[in-house]
């Protein structure tokens, strides 16, 4: 095991002000018992949640609310942020160490958690895909609190990456109908990759049983409200921050009965919460990623010596990504499984 009397040093991403942030160096404390030292290979950005932060605009009312389960600091800042973490375990308990891990992290190369914070990677998995673990668990939970039945007509709303993972995740269900609907033409080419029909706004077809809405905007709940059928359910799936959004309850909403319902990952959706632990639904969202179709969304990656400027570059559009993936510099080999080739492990 690490010495106690010998500092781990690591290097951390911090969001310092508004619109600002910067890597800190600081000393994790040694492992102790029932904790592992973790060597981060990869990290991904979380782009909806993550720009918020890096704008200062979590309201102060659902701060607390907000925190990432290792979040360090207090928003607006300085404020350690982030959950989307994947290395290796260098010490910790028996049948640990060498394992490679996925965590809640925030953007750091070393650090040190309980076990039980930790979610092991089959060996089918990629590491660099394993970063998508915290998203594909977000949509499991949207699907576990959506139902879709046999013969369902389902349409999601906004192709970006939650989008994009509840419908690749929908793909393989007993659907009579699933369209991705977006403003933007070319998301069809994400659509193309997931074998999933891609539709316009204008042009998605309407008297659905369930909308998943991802959009993030008011337009995109509004259409979202229209495609759906008779007493249909609306998921929203969109965190507006400290946005304003006005929500068309005049015109046929009471008429035709319909329903919006909070999708929120901080919980296990409520259709399953007795027998699924937060544990459990990371396990599932892991093993699903053995199926390659998942790497689609990974559209770019950095070293973790340029984080700050590439999330400056996210926030001001000048930088379009799905799922970024950060980098980070080669310390000892980490394990490869044989069925890993199609990556170099840092």
């Amino acid at each position: 095991m690490t010495n106690s009397e010998t500092p781990i040093h690591a290097t951390a991403y911090w969001t310092t002000a508004k619109e600002h942030g910067e890597l800190r160096a600081e000393e994790v404390p040694a492992p102790g018992p029932g904790e592992a030292l973790v060597r981060t290979l990869y990290s991904g950005i979380s782009k909806g949640t993550e720009m918020v932060v890096h704008a200062g605009a979590v309201p102060p009312r659902v701060a607390e609310e907000m925190r990432a389960p290792h979040q360090e600091g207090n928003f607006p800042g300085p404020v350690k942020f982030g959950y989307l973490s994947v290395g290796v375990v260098e010490e910790g308990p028996e049948g640990w160490k060498g394992q490679r891990v996925f965590c809640l992290n925030p953007h750091q190369d070393r650090y040190v958690v309980p076990v039980e914070s930790l979610t092991r990677i089959p060996d089918e998995v990629p590491s660099r895909r394993a970063v998508l673990t915290g998203t594909v668990e977000t949509a499991v939970n949207a699907l576990w609190e959506a139902g879709p039945r046999l013969g369902d007509r389902v349409a999601v709303v906004g192709a970006g990456l939650v989008g994009g993972m509840v419908a690749t995740l929908l793909r393989t269900f007993p659907l009579q109908r699933l369209q991705l609907v977006d403003l933007d033409p070319g998301r069809k080419q994400l659509a193309d990759a997931l074998g999933v029909e891609f539709a316009l706004p204008d042009d998605a077809l309407a008297d659905c049983d369930i909308v998943f809405h991802c959009s993030a905007s008011q337009q995109g709940l509004e259409r979202s409200l229209q495609l759906v059928g008779d007493e249909g359910d609306v998921i929203e799936m969109s965190w507006y921050a400290n946005r304003e959004v006005t929500v068309p309850l005049g015109e046929d909403f009471h008429a035709r009965r319909l329903s919006i319902r909070a999708s929120q990952v901080g919980v296990v959706a409520r259709a399953r919460r007795h027998r699924r632990t937060n544990a459990d639904r990371l396990d599932l969202a892991v093993s699903l990623l053995k199926d390659p179709v998942f790497d689609a969304f990974l559209t770019g990656s950095s070293r973790f010596e340029d984080l700050p400027d590439v999330v400056r570059s996210l926030a001001d559009g000048t930088l379009e990504a799905l799922c970024h993936v950060v980098e980070y510099p080669a310390g000892n080999p980490a394990p490869s499984p044989a069925t890993d080739n199609s990556e170099n492990l840092r």
